[in-house]
């Protein structure tokens, strides 16, 4: 059976960077990614509210960069494929892979979020193409166009204020005939002319050829379906966490995010967590890439008391 210092689950910006900090503090660390590095950022087309790219940067080429930072450093070996459970153990945790185990000190848990599909036809087709899950990310790519909101809890409703300041016009769908958000957001989105309301309807599909053109609506209490033309939909029905393969020792909330302190350690001795499998409000990049540099920072210290 392998063993490792520290384990990193995960390729995206938090485990990237959790990663670099560890490889720079001369441990040997093994980095586990389920496709290829980058992890959501590749879903973005462009990036243009990470510092030092005033002009945006595209996913693929920030991904690239993060990815081959890291690997001008020994002491790094990758693993491609999935962690399929751990057990939580006195001075090693055990990973198992596919088809192999491995024994860590410590561990970094950077597995991510995945935004909450609709699940609809044309939805995959289209993400990145019309399709987005972030306003801030995507917002400015629909400038003074026509565009629709799916959702109806607090992310829908501030997400669909925020788009107010930049698109001609919203159409809000929401399958219920009330809210179920914050008051005061309530107030502010049915008092906003550039926000039209759609009650009890849902996506039935997404239509285009090179981009979202079109939305086919259903209404929930009368069956009628109609159709939207818009440029671009943000879908806000919530995010989903990385996190079934964790043991049931790591404290997690109530929708399966991981619990940590302000240093990204758990509940468990030697397993940090950072990036967008934390249990937090603001999910982006740069956020990713403070959680993941806490995160390295500590586990080298962690990894030095060890060795003391």
């Amino acid at each position: 059976m392998d063993k490792f210092e520290v384990a990193v689950i995960g390729g995206g910006p938090a485990g990237l960077t959790a990663a670099l900090y560890l490889l720079r503090a001369r441990r040997k660390v093994l980095l586990v990614e389920k496709l290829s590095p980058g992890g959501q950022v590749l879903l973005t087309e462009k990036i243009e509210n990470y510092p030092g790219f005033p002009e945006g940067i595209t996913g693929f080429e920030l991904a690239d960069a993060f990815a081959a930072q890291v690997e001008k450093y020994e002491g790094l070996h990758k693993h491609f494929g999935e962690v399929k459970k751990i057990e939580v153990g006195d001075k090693y945790h055990t990973l198992h892979l596919e088809e192999s185990t491995v024994q860590v000190k410590a561990l970094v848990v950077a597995s991510g979020a995945r935004w909450r599909k609709l699940g609809v036809p044309g939805e995959q087709e289209l993400a990145g193409k019309g399709i987005s899950y972030c306003a801030i990310c995507d917002g400015n790519f629909f400038r003074d166009q026509v565009v629709a909101c799916i959702g109806g809890g607090d992310t829908a409703l501030e997400e669909s204020l925020y788009l107010s300041k930049i698109v001609k016009k919203i159409y809000l769908i929401h399958r219920r005939d009330k809210f179920r958000g914050t008051k005061i957001y309530q107030e502010k989105v049915l008092a906003n002319p550039k926000i039209e309301v759609i009650w009890d309807s849902v996506v039935e599909e997404f239509k285009g050829q090179e981009s979202l053109e079109k939305v086919v609506l259903k209404n929930v209490k009368n069956g009628n379906t109609s159709e939207l033309e818009v440029s671009g939909a943000f879908i806000f029905i919530g995010v989903e966490p990385n996190s079934e393969f964790l043991p049931p020792e790591v404290k997690k909330d109530e929708r399966g995010f991981v619990l940590t302190d302000s240093e990204m350690q758990t509940n468990i001795k030697g397993i940090y967590a950072a990036g967008d499998i934390r249990a937090k409000n603001c999910r982006q990049v740069s956020t990713a890439v403070g959680d993941g540099a806490c995160a390295g920072f500590n586990v080298a210290n962690y990894l030095e008391q060890l060795d003391d």
